[in-house]
């Protein structure tokens, strides 16, 4: 099987409030609609997804802005990308649509999740080299590596497609508690960033949101209300 190329997920944030209201109260049993110019589909109907993140206990992985996440059996590393390519400047609007987005290379090849990961810890705690190829060994690299899970939750998503521009709409209800909806456009690693920051600003903008603000991502509400100490570690040192 040929290794999944990594891929770039550049998300923006609003309250899911504001997009259920806007988005869900127009959907029958339909699962294509017209919104304010914009061409819906309701792409996974409703589903439930059951996350474990795990880090060492000294926050190696996350004080990186690397997150090791579990989910439905599949490993993925998320790992922050640049906030610019160097090359290309952002005009004012561009600039502060960039400022309200995350943008993350998802890896979810197993032997490379591996050897990111040691190669960040490598410094920080003992690793023990043992060979874990088999699903039995899948669990035993978390111990070799000194991982544990510090967060563990169930999300309910509603997801829709603009169809025109490959963009997703998330709304997620987070089993603690916390609402949140998500605009985001994937892209393979060395794609076009700044068509991908247009059509999420252009999205957002004609769904009347103004993203006058960054919203709170589920991970960081979370850590706030149940980690205190890891959040404010991660606060103190800009990660979130």
């Amino acid at each position: 099987v040929a290794p999944i190329a990594p891929v770039q997920k550049l998300t923006s944030l609003t309250t899911r409030h504001r997009l259920h209201g806007l988005i869900c109260r127009l959907v029958s049993d339909a699962d294509l609609f017209g919104f304010k110019g914009l061409t819906l589909r309701v792409s996974a109907g409703q589903r439930q997804f059951h996350d474990q993140y795990f880090d060492t206990p000294k926050f190696d992985l996350t004080l990186r802005d690397l997150w090791l996440r579990k989910r439905k059996g599949c490993w993925e590393l998320k790992c922050p990308t640049a906030t610019s390519n160097g090359t290309t400047e952002l005009s004012g609007v561009q600039s502060h649509a960039a400022a309200l987005c995350t943008r993350y290379k998802e890896i979810t090849d197993l032997t490379e999740i591996h050897l990111r990961v040691k190669e960040v810890i490598k410094d920080s705690c003992e690793v023990r080299e043992t060979e874990t190829s088999s699903s039995e060994g899948e669990e035993s690299w978390l111990s070799n590596m000194n991982l544990v899970c510090f967060a563990e939750f169930t999300t309910v998503r509603r997801s829709f497609t603009l169809e025109e521009d490959g963009v997703q709409i998330d709304l997620d209800q987070a089993d603690f508690g916390y609402h949140v909806g998500e605009i985001e456009v994937l892209i393979p690693e060395g794609g076009d960033v700044m068509s991908a920051l247009e059509k999420i600003r252009k999205t957002a903008q004609k769904l009347g949101l103004t993203g006058d603000q960054k919203v709170e991502g589920k991970m960081n509400v979370y850590l706030k209300r149940n980690h205190p100490e890891h959040y404010a570690t991660l606060l103190s040192a800009h990660v979130l």
